[in-house]
């Protein structure tokens, strides 16, 4: 979600979460909703270090035990309670959290995270209704979102890190977000200055993605050499054709979709449904091809992507096939 859609929502960041009688994490990631309740047990325990700690879990829920966790303990230490769960949330806790809205227990933070769902709507309306902090923790799904994410983590470390490293990391990991922030630490804590492409590569180079896009990016830079080498070296470590032929295409599409588009990077990504980032690179690849080029390469792909996935008896080749193709297509 943008600041300004998070503005107009009334959402706040999951990275600085405000203190407040009442907190809601809304979404299904449980990494982002994790993030989210660790920032805000550091800033009450900064204030407080007796803070008490307490979890319950809405889809069983028994009633009364919101009540009896937010009662005052016998030395009056602040509480922090934690309730999971509420996308399947009981009636009973649904009655009794809407009962404590309205009389909230003092010196108690109360943090509710809702994954998502119609379940307890009315809960959703009274937390609105209330004023209550709204976190999103939505899944992660676009790779612009992605890099977003990698480059705040090392921002918020105080470390440097190229672009083409961030979408190298992007492509090696990103399918799970706390493997992502993982492999951000690790490089934050194992590598000095500003960390590069060749970084991401030596800890990362193995996965699947980084090696096909390793392939890709050769093949579109029109380094056949390079490309086949990089496929075979793939292919000889056990990776599959079909992630192969997979990068491949998306580079491709990615070439065709700006390759006579007008605008700035920034209106270019908005219309077409990439990161700016992307953008400049397809726009420098884009300068190395013709559109019979492309014609062809896209005719190509289809050809290996069909075969690759049981139209021919060697996928290796058909690959290998696409991967010469696009390479000598490009303009050197």
């Amino acid at each position: 979600m943008s600041p300004a859609s998070k503005a107009a929502s009334g959402a706040s960041d999951w990275r600085d979460v405000p203190l407040a009688p009442i907190v809601l994490l809304f979404g299904p990631e449980d990494y982002l909703a994790s993030r989210a309740r660790e920032n805000l047990r550091a800033k009450l325990r900064a204030s407080d270090p007796e803070l008490e700690l307490s979890a319950l879990e809405a889809a069983q829920y028994t009633p009364g035990a919101l009540a009896m966790v937010a009662s005052p303990s016998l030395f009056s230490e602040p509480k922090l309670i934690e309730v999971s769960g509420l996308s399947a949330m009981t009636d009973d806790f649904l009655s009794d959290a809407i009962a404590y809205l309205k009389d909230p227990a003092p010196d108690v933070t109360l943090v509710l995270w809702h994954s998502g769902g119609t379940r307890g709507k009315k809960l959703l309306d009274a937390l609105k209704a209330c004023g209550a902090p709204r976190i999103e923790c939505q899944a992660l799904k676009k790779d612009q979102d992605k890099t977003q994410f990698v480059s705040h983590e090392f921002l918020a470390a105080r470390r440097r890190i190229d672009n083409a490293a961030v979408r190298a990391l992007v492509a090696a990991v990103g399918a799970n977000l706390s493997e992502l922030a993982a492999a951000c630490q690790q490089l934050i804590s194992d590598t000095d200055g500003l960390v590069g492409s060749d970084d991401v590569d030596k800890y990362y180079g193995g996965r699947v993605e980084a090696t096909a896009f390793r392939v890709a990016d050769a093949a579109l830079a029109g380094n056949a050499a390079l490309a086949l080498s990089s496929l075979r070296h793939a292919l000889a470590t056990g990776v599959d054709p079909v992630p192969l032929v997979a990068a491949l295409a998306m580079k491709v599409r990615q070439v065709a979709k700006v390759f006579a588009a007008h605008g700035s990077s920034a209106q270019l990504a908005r219309e077409l449904g990439m990161a700016p980032w992307q953008v400049d690179s397809a726009r420098r690849d884009a300068g190395r091809w013709t559109s019979e080029g492309l014609v062809a390469a896209i005719k190509a792909l289809a050809l290996a992507d069909a075969e690759v996935k049981g139209a021919s008896r060697d996928p290796v080749y058909a690959v290998e096939r696409a991967v010469t193709l696009i390479s000598n297509s490009a303009r050197r």
